[in-house]
């Protein structure tokens, strides 16, 4: 129990801090899945019901669009990951969520987020902060890729996210920032 406590107040610390009470009964509906390197725990056409919190590892989200894998977001510990638009709509997701490590993701239903929410007003300020972040951090993304090119789009990857660079193969890095790996591998050894 005391592990869990620790693992939200870690969630909660990143978006606003909750008292100890809300934090504890925050807690209590966080669920833990240990997952190997390479599970989807998103599949596509999956109705997302779940916000996740990596406690541990690395997780990308990707679609397929002409057949290829396109990486959408990359997360890791200390991240939330959630496929927005089908949590809020409730319908199928076109996003999959697949680990790049061996991952400790905590989830939380919505359905008792949002009765937790109705029940304590610090944790329904602490809800929409989650979404909040989440729509600021797809704002951002969309304008790199608008206004950015692909060398400062690689800069500002090392800048915010290190983890990434350090930890995602290629391929995926390559991905996220809507370039081929041949551009990518150009990128990189200019930065040397």
């Amino acid at each position: 129990m005391e592990r869990r406590y620790e693992i939200a107040k870690m969630f909660t610390e990143q978006y606003r801090r909750l008292s100890p009470e809300a934090t504890k009964a925050l807690s209590l509906i966080m669920e833990p899945l240990k997952l190997a390197k390479g599970e989807v725990f998103i599949k596509e056409g999956d109705i997302a019901h779940h916000i996740h919190y990596v406690e541990k590892g690395m997780v990308r989200q990707f679609y397929f669009k002409n057949k290829r894998d396109l990486t959408e977001h990359i997360s890791y510990e200390g991240n939330v990951v959630i496929c927005l638009e089908s949590y809020l709509r409730n319908e199928p997701t076109r996003l999959m969520a697949e680990t790049l490590e061996p991952s400790i993701i905590w989830r939380i239903s919505k359905e008792n987020f949002y009765r937790l929410t109705e029940e304590m007003r610090e944790v329904e300020y602490f809800y929409r902060k989650i979404f909040e972040y989440s729509l600021l951090v797809s704002q951002q993304k969309a304008d790199d890729m608008r206004f950015e090119t692909a060398h400062d789009r690689y800069r500002l990857l090392m800048e915010r996210h290190p983890e990434i660079i350090k930890r995602a193969p290629l391929v995926h890095i390559a991905s996220f920032l809507q370039m081929s790996p041949e551009t990518l591998s150009r990128v990189r050894s200019g930065m040397l």
